[in-house]
């Protein structure tokens, strides 16, 4: 059984995250499992797909995993990277990161609804049909809302169970993928209807290369809860590590096991583990991968739901946002932040947000960036500041590190301009998106002036 930590939080004793509550809670905030990774195969084919999970994480994850290491062990405050890149940079940067954050949650929340009805649609077509999808898809956010509000630990805790449940269908489906392809590999054995295992005859590897960037991303989530953590300065730099490993074997191993089976890669398109688990196992797993998927879908949501809410709360607590976000219940939930939040992605579930992707990791990109920049500017004016976890070596070192994920983040700007979005190109819509955070913080600045006068 899992121990609870409790400490004083405003006079009342509030459960915090311990190791490995903190760890599902990054784990669904990046990943959640091998769901999501169909188009990186579809569109990459196999060869490809590989190659990209195995390499991306060394110029994407790992460098992003060690600079917050160092920053969530060094400064363990509540908004995470926004606490770091207000203290390095000053208050008016501070919030041009909460608002990257902030703004491409909105892209990147839809997603998890969407998904949870397309798996859903799977088994029971009839009850996702017209307006019962987006009531299921209320649902969802009202029940993570809800979950929310229980408190991190909450969450936390009952994340190791939804963890256990996302990924077991997929060590079943490796393992029998893994078994038929000694069959295959050695009888010449094919299943009926086996098409070619070359790449795809409309490969599109700008497409594959965003998909495996998206499902790499997030990693920054998990410290904004950083004072709802047991022991921050010990078990962020570790978790925020082992997740990184976790989540690149969770893509590597299914991947290469279907591969091995011999099934086409042209099959896979969103949802293609569902057919790929009623060719292996047959329609008991394949049913187990569609509830299993519905919820990972819902634990990346509801942890999420857990990270992005601490931003309005941190911000309103530096005067940039009404008090009334400062509010939280006994158990350190804050509870007006949670429920203004699901509100609004609420009502943009309406929008089709699926193949915006490049504009989430556009925005996402550019906060990690920032998040560097404080990196390096912290080692500068901070010498002295404790850190727990250090990135070995000199200074020059997490300059080095950045450099990967700040040229994969161009390549996502200049992707971008091959989409469309609102009759403009989607780097451009990007672009504006971000212009909006200067005006926000003046308002901001003006309507926290003229509530102490």
């Amino acid at each position: 059984m899992l121990k609870r930590s409790r400490a004083k939080t405003n006079g009342s004793a509030v459960r915090k995250l311990r190791l490995l509550p903190l760890l599902a809670a990054t784990y669904f905030m990046v990943s959640g499992g091998p769901y999501g990774l169909e188009d990186v195969v579809g569109y990459g084919g196999y060869g490809h797909a590989l190659l990209l999970l195995f390499l991306l994480p060394f110029f994407w994850s790992f460098p992003t995993a060690l600079m917050l290491g160092e920053l969530a062990a060094a400064i363990p405050d509540e908004g995470g990277f926004y606490a770091w890149v207000r203290r390095a940079l000053g208050p008016f940067w501070g919030f041009q990161e909460a608002w990257l954050s902030l703004a491409a949650s909105v892209f990147d929340m839809a997603v998890y609804p969407t998904t949870f009805v397309l798996y859903l649609e799977r088994i029971a077509p009839a009850l996702t049909a017209g307006h019962r999808g987006i009531a299921l898809e209320l649902a969802m956010v009202a029940l993570a809302v809800a979950w929310n509000l229980r408190g991190a630990a909450a969450v936390g805790e009952g994340s190791i169970k939804l963890w256990l449940l996302a990924v077991s269908p997929y060590v079943a489906l490796a393992g029998i993928a893994v078994w038929i392809g000694f069959g295959l590999h050695s009888t010449h054995f094919h299943f009926a209807g086996h098409a070619s295992l070359a790449r795809p005859a409309h490969a599109d590897f700008n497409t594959a290369i965003l998909v495996a960037m998206w499902n790499y991303m997030g990693w920054d989530n998990a410290t904004t809860i950083a004072n709802e953590v047991d022991n921050p300065q010990r078990d962020y730099p570790r978790v925020i590590l082992m997740a990184a490993c976790m989540v690149m074997l969770t893509y590597l191993i299914p991947v290469a096991a279907v591969a091995w089976a011999g099934i086409p890669s042209a099959h896979f398109t969103t949802g293609a583990w569902v057919d790929a688990a009623a060719l292996l196992g047959g329609p008991g797993l394949a049913f187990i991968v569609v509830l299993t998927g519905s919820f990972d879908a819902f634990g990346s949501f509801s942890n999420l739901t857990l990270s992005y809410t601490r931003l309005p709360h941190a911000l309103a607590e530096d005067g940039l946002l009404p008090r009334v976000f400062t509010k939280r219940l006994k158990n350190g939930a804050p509870w007006v932040a949670v429920i203004a939040c699901g509100i609004c992605w609420a009502l943009a579930l309406g929008f089709t947000f699926e193949r915006l992707i490049t504009i989430d990791l556009v925005l996402w990109g550019m906060s990690i960036v920032l998040e560097f920049i404080a990196l390096v500017l912290l080692r500068r004016k901070e010498p002295g500041l404790a850190r727990p976890f250090r990135i070995p070596g000199p200074n020059w070192v997490p300059i080095a590190l950045a450099a990967g994920p700040t040229a994969l983040t161009l390549y996502a700007l200049c992707a971008a301009r091959t989409e469309s979005v609102a009759g403009m190109p989607a780097v451009v819509f990007a672009l504006i998106i971000a212009a909006l955070g200067p005006p926000l913080y003046l308002a901001a600045r003006l309507n926290g002036r003229n509530r102490t006068q």
